[in-house]
């Protein structure tokens, strides 16, 4: 499965505090380094504003997916917030966002960071994915669930 490379319960917040777009970078950001301690924080943030300058990375209703390339990752890395309160973040909609789903990808991986984005597109277009993420209670459980959701988007593709 490609999202078990890239995200892991250690970078799942279910209980996001952030209240707008500059802070949840932060507050993902810190789940990141949990699970990638080398990364360079400046670098990572510069990237996620650099793309999110081009435009809005808040594209379908209710979630976000920042991402950017990013030299002191290896591979593709990736967090997920779940705020209950919603974040200010310049969506496309401008509604409030509730699912942050944050990538930083080494810029020798794009061919990889683009399958992320694919598959994470399939799985967020399932009926009922997003809220049924938004009700888990725990970091392992929203893990699980993506895991279950990425499966049943793969086996439907086959």
């Amino acid at each position: 499965m490609i999202l078990s490379k890239v995200f892991s319960p250690k970078s799942i917040n279910i209980n996001l505090q952030s209240e707008d777009k500059d802070e949840v970078f932060e507050e993902l950001l810190e789940s990141i380094v949990v699970v990638n301690p080398g990364l360079d924080r400046g670098d990572a943030l510069k990237a996620l504003h650099e793309r999110e300058n081009k435009m809005s990375t808040g594209i379908i209703h209710d979630i976000a997916v920042p991402h950017g390339n990013c030299k002191s990752v290896n591979g593709v890395k990736g967090a997920i917030g779940i705020s209950h309160d919603g974040i200010a973040y310049d969506a496309l909609d401008k509604s409030n966002v509730h699912i942050v789903i944050m990538l930083l990808a080494s810029p020798d991986d794009c061919e990889f960071h683009l399958q992320v984005l694919k598959r994470l597109l399939l799985v967020l277009q399932q009926p009922h994915f997003c809220e049924l993420l938004e009700q888990q209670e725990s970091a392992a459980d929203v893990y699980d669930m993506l895991m279950r959701f990425e499966d049943s988007v793969v086996a439907g593709a086959l």
